[in-house]
């Protein structure tokens, strides 16, 4: 797993947040176990596209993604255009950035929406735009630093990495959060290897997460976890 706010917390050997809490009440009652290790985002989608984990969550759903691993949604999101308040320009449609001289972007590498999303990056590498860090901690002090203007993602994740790092606190009051017609709601869930686990294994997991989804598990522990306007434009439970 990668740490992304509180959806996923490392503290040393410590994994918890959202998702190590919900696979820790599938272990307590169906005894299976669940191995964790902690790795950067990019390191995560690698291994899994390599055949060397069994599991990748959450994930957004992608073609890419489809091509190795069975997805089971468990809520829906949008990643948001994040900006700092004081930038100076408001912007609503992520190809308004490509009209400023000096629109430095920072986002997580590995972190993936989508074919738009994706065509977003592109265009920012051919202009030189975009800075990669390795997980949302390091975008959030990009953004304090003032190295970057903007980011895409979730603003729960990187709500949760300013609430997990009293050195972000003072970002709070200085982030913008805008919707953008390129990047739509789409689904996140988990994604099961058809490389690694065994017809059966496959099989018994996929239960076990519909009935995840069925009950809901993740929207009620993102809803413990954040505070309700934090997830209120980007986050909502499945229809």
């Amino acid at each position: 797993m990668a740490a992304s706010g509180l959806s996923v917390v490392a503290n040393g050997d410590l994994i918890s947040g959202v998702y190590p809490e919900m696979l820790n009440q599938i272990s307590l009652k169906k005894k299976c176990q669940f191995d964790l290790s902690i790795v950067p985002r990019a390191r995560q989608e690698a291994l899994f596209e390599a055949g060397q984990s069994d599991l990748l969550i959450p994930a957004v759903r992608t073609q890419k993604r489809d091509q190795s691993g069975t997805f089971i949604p468990l809520v829906q999101n949008r990643p948001m255009l994040i900006s700092l308040k004081d930038s100076g320009v408001a912007v609503s449609r992520l190809s308004e950035l490509f009209l400023m001289k000096d629109a430095k972007v920072v986002l997580v590498r590995g972190f993936d929406y989508g074919p738009a999303y994706q065509g977003f990056i592109r265009r920012l590498e051919a202009k030189g735009q975009p800075i990669f860090e390795a997980d949302v901690f390091s975008v959030a002090r990009t953004l304090k630093s003032g190295a970057a203007r903007y980011s895409v993602l979730e603003p729960s994740v990187i709500a949760g990495a300013i609430e997990a790092d009293m050195r972000l606190s003072d970002l709070h009051d200085k982030l913008n959060f805008e919707a953008v017609p390129e990047l739509p709601w789409s689904e996140n869930g988990v994604y099961l290897s058809k490389k690694t686990l065994l017809q059966g294994d496959l099989h018994t997991l996929s239960q076990l997460f519909e009935q995840v989804q069925q009950q809901q598990l993740v929207w009620k522990g993102l809803q413990r976890y954040y505070r309700k306007e934090v997830i209120a434009d980007s986050i909502r439970p499945l229809k």
